[in-house]
């Protein structure tokens, strides 16, 4: 029994080096395979999310790529137009019937316009507004004009804010705008001084505020200058009057 435990311990000890020396030789090798595959992973270039295009105007949402509660508003280049307003009549002239004066009430404007962005203050317009007026003092009796025009607007203030790699919308801007508009309108009844008109100027002064990222409304105080045919029944052939109306439209960029 003696000799067999000699054994035992002399083998162990023989084949022990052996086992040292191959798992030495592994763990350096495997060290060494880590090593290189962690240098070869930091060497992969893995691109940046791309922050979009960045360009006129206006308002587009798109996801900053790096933050979920960050958004980037990328400007788009256009919007539609669409609302109406109400005539002020104390800021109207009068229709007259000789020496005899009318003043607006019940009157109306409903306007489409479709406008270009063309730098982060400017902006160009073109619109088609028709307007139907009734009169005080007198029944059965109205008038309308249809124009066709153009406006340059300005802002107050950038519609949109850059910091940095991101572009904040907004949510509240002041504007002004001047134009001019030609079409034609026409008096009802017998007598009615109709025909051609042009207004120049048109002004308009107001604010847009953003409901979201595209959708905004916009109220605003137009003047317009009206040179036609006079205003009223049984006028002078050529006159100038003014018109001024509060206005409110949205306005849907894309």
């Amino acid at each position: 029994m003696k000799k067999i435990s000699c054994l035992g311990i002399l083998s162990v000890l023989i084949i022990s080096p052996a086992f040292a020396e191959y798992s030495a030789d592994d763990f350096v090798a495997e060290v060494t395979r880590g090593l290189d595959l962690i240098g070869a992973q930091a060497n992969v270039d893995t691109p940046d999310a791309a922050p979009g295009e960045l360009g006129l105007d206006v308002y587009q949402t798109a996801d900053a790529g790096y933050n979920d509660e960050i958004q980037m508003f990328i400007p788009t280049s256009m919007y539609v137009r669409a609302g109406a307003g109400m005539n002020l009549p104390f800021a109207t002239d009068a229709a007259h019937v000789g020496d005899v004066a009318y003043d607006s009430r019940n009157s109306w404007t409903t306007q489409i316009g479709l406008g270009w962005n063309l730098s982060s203050y400017v902006r160009t317009e073109i619109d088609f507004q028709e307007s139907t007026f009734e009169f005080s003092d007198i029944d059965n009796a109205g008038a309308s004009y249809q124009t066709l025009g153009g406006m340059l607007y300005f802002d107050f203030a950038r519609r949109y804010v850059q910091t940095g790699d991101i572009t904040y919308r907004r949510r509240f801007v002041p504007f002004m705008g001047v134009g001019a508009a030609a079409g034609g309108y026409q008096f009802d009844g017998p007598g009615g001084a109709g025909g051609f008109v042009i207004a120049a100027p048109r002004a308009t002064l107001g604010f847009n505020v953003m409901l979201n990222d595209l959708i905004g409304i916009d109220i605003m105080y137009q003047y317009q200058m009206m040179i036609g045919n006079g205003f009223g029944w049984d006028v002078r052939a050529g006159g100038v009057d003014n018109i001024s109306n509060i206005m409110a439209s949205f306005r849907v960029n894309f």
